[in-house]
């Protein structure tokens, strides 16, 4: 299965690849200098990936065991990770290291007691070529715990440019026009979108850049801190507007239904497998990963993106996501850990994955050049434009309970709103029903 967020996961916000990019040198890793100092070692590293992004990171760890001579383990934890890492502690086998994919759970983490914060050596890195915001995301009151290694891009609508050629339609830069030019491709035989339904998290998204644009950042950032209720006018404008799109048979490969039972890897094929079902895929960057790697297409030539369209003449959003590397104060290497957290804070980590594909680095000092495509350094540079008008995932600050956790509060509302879109009033009701419970909690 291959996990939300990719990262994902959260924020992937303000920043970061700056495009005067320098080279890729190593920065301060192997504790003690160099060399192989933690031979004899091994450090386990619990994640939410699955699939082309486990081979991808098994790089990144592989690269830093030539370098330390420390041996690696990782362990899948699927998406409920929270659940996952914490009966691992209280079962003693706690991981060394996890790659937290929401805020919201990296919080939690540091209110459990979890973590260790992060080494001096880390955070200098972070401070010195990292957009600050990442390292705000990263930390709980004034303590810097999580590392933002992976960042995803989750405005960009992916598209056979087959199918929008057949239908004699460009890319759209308003949601209207993106509704309508939907309309034309499911004219010429193709349904317009492929829609992740049965992975509640891809609907979060949908909302979350219809409300950021519609709505604007500082309404966005209430929303996210719970300062504004799910009942507000805000939400349930955005909610209608979403709607549109849900209830119209024509737009959705498979209708409501189809979408319900389609997770985010087969939303991708529908759009770039052997048999197209529809031409355009809303998600993150990472559908390029998903799109080479599983369906062998050419990114930029057989799959291509463009901007999450701008709503009601607002800017177009700029959402973002991300994994955080912590280290957990039970895992029974921590020396290993911390120096494996310092080797992931250099361009040089970053350049592994970033060369294997779908993979973003808020690291400034990555050299753009070390992307396998010039479809990902383009979003590289959308990511840096956006400045401080990105926005972290709404639904990744959130706690587990409400914005992480499958089958229950906004990602089975959302599920319940695309089977049922015709009461937006209602769900906003439910959702701060459930909003309230959980940031109580």
């Amino acid at each position: 299965m291959m996990r939300r967020r990719t990262t994902l996961l959260a924020s992937c916000t303000a920043l970061a690849l700056a495009l005067g990019a320098t080279a890729c040198g190593g920065g301060p890793v192997a504790a003690g200098g160099g060399g192989k100092s933690l031979s004899g070692q091994t450090i386990t590293v619990a994640g939410v990936w699955s699939g082309s992004e486990q081979k991808n990171f098994q790089k990144v760890l592989d690269a830093f065991t030539a370098k330390t001579g420390a041996k690696t383990q990782f362990v899948s934890t699927g998406d409920n990770v929270s659940t996952v890492v914490g009966s691992k502690i209280e079962g003693g086998n706690a991981p060394d290291v996890v790659m937290v994919p929401q805020v919201g759970v990296l919080q939690q983490f540091a209110k459990e007691g979890w973590l260790k914060p992060l080494s001096k050596t880390t955070e200098q890195s972070v401070d010195a070529n990292y957009a600050s915001v990442w390292k705000k995301y990263g930390s709980v009151g004034d303590t810097f715990y999580g590392l933002y290694f992976k960042a995803a891009h989750k405005s960009t609508v992916w598209y056979s440019p087959d199918a929008l050629d057949q239908a004699g339609v460009k890319p759209p830069t308003t949601y209207d026009a993106m509704l309508k030019a939907g309309h034309t491709v499911s004219d010429s035989g193709l349904a317009a979108f492929s829609v992740a339904g049965q992975d509640g998290w891809t609907l979060t998204d949908w909302f979350e850049n219809v409300y950021l644009s519609q709505a604007g950042p500082e309404k966005y950032d209430a929303l996210a801190a719970h300062r504004l209720k799910w009942t507000d006018p805000t939400v349930v404008k955005a909610l209608t507007t979403l709607g549109k799109l849900f209830k119209d048979k024509q737009l959705i490969a498979g209708g409501q239904k189809g979408a319900l039972n389609t997770d985010f890897p087969g939303s991708v094929e529908k759009v770039f497998g052997p048999k197209p079902e529809a031409g355009m895929v809303y998600e993150g960057d990472f559908v390029a990963g998903v799109a080479k790697d599983q369906f062998g297409k050419k990114i930029g030539q057989d799959a291509n993106f463009f901007p999450f369209p701008a709503v009601d003449g607002g800017k177009a959003p700029v959402v973002s996501g991300g994994d955080a590397a912590v280290v957990l104060k039970d895992g029974k290497n921590q020396k290993a850990a911390m120096t494996f957290l310092e080797y992931l804070a250099t361009p040089e980590a970053a350049a592994v994955w970033a060369g294997a594909g779908g993979f973003l680095s808020p690291n400034k000092k990555l050299d753009l050049a070390s992307y396998s495509d010039d479809i990902t350094r383009e979003t590289a540079k959308s990511l840096v434009a956006a400045g401080d008008s990105v926005r972290f995932d709404m639904s990744d600050q959130a706690p587990a309970a409400f914005g992480g956790t499958k089958g229950a509060g906004e990602w089975k509302i959302l599920q319940d709103f695309l089977r049922d879109p015709s009461d937006p009033k209602a769900t906003a009701a439910e959702l701060e029903k459930a909003a309230a419970k959980a940031y109580q909690g």
